[in-house]
């Protein structure tokens, strides 16, 4: 990489390597995670409703289908719109990374062929779960609006595949930040050669 062009972009970065304290793009994954997760789940939970009835009844509870699917649809619909966020502030701190290029991680990919696969990883998510949200509106919309299970088998089995994908590409970025040091203030610091106990304080 350039470090003289990054240095023009970002004259003032902190021992993390941001221009910011705390990395943006792992806090904006965990809400994409969050919020697709509970889209799938609530999704499951709508088209299994039958049989889950005469429980929430047992309990007391009111819960009608169509809340389930209501929690699916706007989940899965919100988790389309933040993971753009979620990519775009991945790759822009991507390009601030200085990782420890001496190291492979435990799939044994060096730092850099991680960047790529984890780069790669986050389009296709993000190309994945804006199709199933456009997916699911016409299931809640248009094919699907007068039915009671307002969600395909087929769907949800391509929820489940995401949900396998993203495991995958989350460890792919627990690699860039746990094993090397990527954006991870005290690694920095101590790479430097500085004690990080009398820094951060």
């Amino acid at each position: 990489m350039n470090t003289e062009l990054i240095d023009q972009l970002t004259p003032s970065v902190g021992a993390n390597g941001l221009p910011y304290h705390i990395p943006i793009h792992p806090n904006l994954v965990h809400l994409t995670l969050g919020l697709f997760i509970i889209g799938i789940a609530f999704d499951i939970a709508g088209a299994l409703f039958p049989f889950q009835k005469p429980i929430f009844k047992f309990l007391a509870l009111t819960a009608t289908r169509s809340n389930f699917f209501d929690v699916g649809w706007y989940n899965v619909l919100a988790a389309a719109i933040i993971t753009f966020f979620t990519v775009a502030s991945g790759f822009y701190e991507m390009l601030l990374a200085t990782p420890s290029y001496d190291v492979v991680s435990a799939w044994g990919l060096h730092a850099l062929d991680t960047m790529i696969w984890h780069g790669l990883g986050g389009v296709l998510l993000l190309t994945l779960i804006v199709g199933m949200a456009v997916w699911r509106g016409f299931q809640r919309y248009a094919w699907r609006q007068e039915r009671g299970r307002q969600v395909q088998w087929s769907y949800l089995i391509a929820g489940l595949f995401i949900l396998l994908l993203m495991f995958l590409q989350g460890t792919l970025g627990a690699h860039l930040g746990g094993e090397f040091g990527v954006h991870v203030t005290a690694d920095y610091l101590l790479r430097s050669g500085e004690d990080p106990n009398s820094i951060l304080k």
